[in-house]
């Protein structure tokens, strides 16, 4: 499965956002889902209102039916959602995955990641331990 991820074909479109556009699209309720792993969480904190659902478990090792079971509770895959990593290379490289899927509308993430977020002086919470 990971062959997919890392073969998906360049035609396939995912919008970059900017810091801004990220709040304006969160303003309006687009939902917002990080795909870090928990001591990233932890490590940084995270964006209000973000849904934390780990994509990569251990370096490229995932499951993607049990994600995808985790987003529809919490994103409709048909309307914009957004992507959240560190640096917005995961999220980059999972939203072209998606894009490129007939059952996918909307796919965008965070170009610059958590970390351009926090570099521009953005606020982050403190990881919501559950």
């Amino acid at each position: 499965m990971m062959h997919l991820l890392l073969n998906t074909p360049a035609r396939a479109k995912v919008e970059n956002l900017s810091n801004d556009q990220l709040t304006a699209m969160a303003a309006e309720g687009v939902p917002l889902i990080d795909i870090r792993r928990e001591e990233e969480w932890e490590e940084t904190g995270v964006i209000a209102g973000s849904h934390l659902i780990t994509f990569f478990r251990d370096r490229d090792k995932y499951d993607l039916d049990v994600w995808l079971a985790e987003l529809d509770k919490v994103a409709d895959r048909k309307k914009p959602f957004v992507l959240i990593c560190r640096h917005g290379i995961r999220t980059a490289r999972l939203g072209r995955y998606l894009d490129g899927r007939e059952d996918f509308g909307n796919v965008h993430h965070l170009q610059h990641g958590i970390t351009g977020w926090i570099e521009a002086g953005r606020p982050v919470e403190p990881h919501p331990h559950e």
